[in-house]
């Protein structure tokens, strides 16, 4: 199979929006998009981009199959290019006292809450309360232009955010996994406890005594 040229992957990538456009052609098409739902440390991070199709940059995919050099390159030009680019950060305190569920929908409708006139493209969450009409797409990140912009957009600044937590809590070593579970970082909880930026429901069964 003949490999899909960037031209093409654009192509493919805004076939969910220039649909929606045929029907809805004075709405601002947007992506949400999250990133890290899954870490024990950290904040959630949340999304929101919308970007005229003359404005399009080729290249643009889920940021988990982006080099972070790749990202780090794209970021400033989606962000240039954007009508729309708002981000919503959910702290690790909060993601305890209301779940990371939760958390994740509180970031999104405060991400979006300022685009007037807006149809909401999102990676598969439902029920939230956003100023528009809301698509849910399963695995949309790799199906919609949006919201994998909206993905490279919350990566690098949640990436760059626990590159500085790395300066502060370097055991942790939050600069290569970024507060994912990596064998590392359990083995550094185990040995030097949490610090404020875990998520204390998270890593209970990581904490002396809990296994006792």
């Amino acid at each position: 199979m003949a490999r899909e040229s960037k031209e093409e992957k654009l192509i493919r990538m805004t076939q969910i929006e220039r649909d929606i456009t045929v029907s809805h052609p004075s709405k601002h098409i947007a992506g949400i998009d999250e990133v890290g739902r899954g870490p024990l440390a950290g904040p959630v991070v949340t999304a929101c981009v919308s970007i005229p199709f003359a404005k399009m940059i080729p290249g643009v995919d889920d940021s988990k199959k982006l080099s972070e050099l790749r990202r780090e390159t794209l970021y400033p030009l989606l962000k240039e290019n954007a009508v729309y680019a708002k981000t919503a950060w959910v702290s690790a305190q909060v993601i305890d006292e209301i779940n990371i569920l939760n958390a994740t929908k509180r970031a999104m409708e405060e991400c979006a809450a300022d685009l007037e006139n807006g149809i909401f493209l999102i990676d598969a969450v439902k029920g939230l309360r956003l100023p528009g009409e809301a698509y849910p797409i399963v695995h949309g990140d790799a199906q919609s232009y949006m919201i994998a912009a909206a993905s490279i957009i919350a990566k690098v600044e949640r990436d760059r955010y626990m590159a500085l937590l790395h300066e502060k809590y370097p055991v942790y070593n939050f600069i290569k996994n970024k507060g994912y579970g990596t064998r590392e970082h359990i083995d550094a909880i185990k040995k030097y406890g949490p610090c404020p930026e875990h998520r204390m429901t998270f890593i209970q069964k990581f904490l002396p005594g809990e296994n006792a």
